[in-house]
């Protein structure tokens, strides 16, 4: 079968996502399009030298809808020849349009794609979809239906980990993001968003906060506790499905849970022939994906089995793994597989994550790889691991290995 390898991964910088982030009157659309041109800038590329644009987005609604795959190609200077595919996976929308571009690749449907992803997240609001699992009584009763941050409350209290715990966890988060930036670690793949005169508009990723502690963050309150045990009273759902548990134990709250953010991120994936074509040089092939579904109501704990998976799949086991990228959608996810693989710490999430920088939906899943391919050649290691928890209960996950 013919090898997928990644040319390049470039991203914007994270803006917060709200009316006063840097990135708010900046669309997707616009954003799409200046990463796309990016892509086609950094490796010198003719309009017409990919197969496909294959895009995650996640609220594909207002001016997400009509396919924004397409819409950027058509905003971009790649040429109309070019289709576009927006794909949604939730929060592995991004992955998965790695993923897919990778197996094109390698089933030999055409040379190369650029896959990845946006959200703006300021200008259109999470959830603005709507969603049937939330609102239709036949799936939401009959799959016992948790909005995610209790479900994230639930794995914490299922697998022992305390508040001190996750706030431990997203302090550190915090403090291996700034010292990333500091060490400019992020410089071969940053982007900066610049207006139409080329001024730049943000050069860093703007939602974090340096200087954090685990004590700044015992101050503040449980953001799910109300929604759990009030209105509408999820906990009591969570105890149907999980009745060996007396409560749910409510530990997360903003800070650390994954950042509401603006940004987009885009990977250029191609066969051997088209590298030898345009001059480019692999960085890394695109080693083995999975995706698989998990349980529901706790809904976020895919890492775990998808990782099972892949590595079953293609004869490996953990310790073959030499650096690791799991979303930090909330703290007890990456606490739940670093518990279940027992993974050394300094290898999971080197530069920091969600937490801190913040998860732009459906562009995260291939913002982890990039980061991963970056880390692994700054620490000249062989083999990553990025894998997501993913709404309603799913996981995905891809296996990079440097050229």
């Amino acid at each position: 079968m013919t090898e997928a390898y990644i040319y390049d991964a470039a991203r914007t910088p994270r803006g917060k996502g709200r009316k006063d982030g840097s990135l708010h009157e900046v669309t997707s659309l616009a954003l799409s399009a200046q990463m796309l041109n990016a892509v086609k800038s950094r490796n010198d590329l003719p309009g017409d030298a990919i197969e496909d644009v294959i895009w995650g987005n996640v609220t594909q609604v207002m001016e997400n809808g009509g396919c924004l795959a397409r819409a950027s190609v058509l905003l971009s200077d790649f040429d109309q020849s070019v289709p576009g595919l927006a794909i949604n996976r939730f929060c592995a929308s991004g992955m998965e349009a790695v993923n897919l571009a990778a197996n094109q690749v390698k089933g030999g449907a055409g040379d190369a794609y650029i896959a990845g992803g946006c959200e703006v997240m300021s200008r259109v609001a999470m959830g603005s979809d709507g969603a049937a699992m939330a609102v239709d009584p036949r799936i939401a009763m009959g799959e016992n239906f948790m909005p995610q941050g209790v479900s994230a409350d639930l794995i914490a209290t299922e697998y022992g980990f305390t508040r001190e715990d996750c706030d431990a966890f997203a302090a550190q988060s915090q403090a291996r993001a700034a010292a990333a930036w500091e060490d400019r670690r992020f410089d071969k793949s940053i982007v900066p968003v610049t207006d139409i005169n080329g001024l730049t508009i943000l050069d860093h990723d703007e939602y974090m906060r340096p200087g954090t502690t685990a004590e700044d963050l015992g101050k503040l309150k449980a953001s799910f506790q109300e929604m759990g045990e009030v209105m509408p009273g999820f906990d009591k759902v969570a105890l149907m499905k999980y009745p060996h548990l007396e409560r749910v134990n409510h530990v997360h709250h903003a800070g650390n849970s994954s950042g509401i953010v603006d940004g987009a991120t885009a990977i250029l994936i191609g066969n051997k022939e088209f590298g030898e074509k345009h001059g480019l040089k692999p960085r890394a092939r695109i080693k083995a994906n999975a995706k698989i579904g998990s349980e529901p109501t706790i809904n976020l704990t895919g890492p775990v089995p998808v990782t099972e998976k892949i590595l079953a799949e293609n004869g490996m086991s953990i310790n073959d793994i030499d650096l690791f990228e799991v979303n930090e959608a909330f703290a007890a996810v990456v606490l739940r597989f670093l518990q279940a693989f027992q993974v050394d710490d300094a290898k999971v999430n080197v530069n920091g994550g969600a937490i801190a920088m913040g998860h732009p939906l459906g562009a995260t899943g291939a913002m982890i790889i990039g980061t991963l391919l970056d880390e692994l050649e700054r620490q000249d290691k062989e083999v990553g691991l990025a894998t997501l928890c993913v709404a309603a209960g799913m996981g995905s996950a891809t296996i990079i290995e440097r050229v």
